[in-house]
């Protein structure tokens, strides 16, 4: 059974920092790349970043690049999100995505609220 279980969320105040951590279990492969996603209310759902396993390359969403760093465990089949320097609008759900023969797994969310 896939499962991605995303945690590290809560209440930060503005330049504050959170790192949310996404444990994958059950896949019969290594996901070829891991992303973070965020849907604020009223918003689309859009992605953060993503890191690709095969050579570690990462990539970002304009409005985090400088502050967010996403990182991935191999050993611990995890990915983390590492956020700095948060601003108010970056409140939303954070959802972890595998992407695994080119289908995305998603895990059920965690709630970032930057609020002083």
């Amino acid at each position: 059974q896939v499962q991605l279980v995303e945690s590290g969320g809560g209440l930060a105040q503005p330049g504050g920092s959170l790192r949310l951590s996404c444990p994958a279990s059950g896949f019969t492969s290594t996901p070829y790349a891991m992303s973070w996603y965020r849907q604020a209310p009223g918003k689309e759902r859009e992605r953060v970043a993503t890191i690709i396993s095969t050579d570690g390359s990462t990539n970002y969403a304009d409005s985090v690049k400088g502050r967010f760093t996403i990182s991935r465990d191999n050993a611990k089949n995890t990915v983390y999100l590492q956020m700095n320097s948060l601003k108010p609008e970056d409140t939303a759900v954070y959802y972890c995505k595998a992407l695994v023969s080119g289908y995305g797994y998603w895990g059920q969310g965690t709630q970032v609220t930057v609020a002083s």
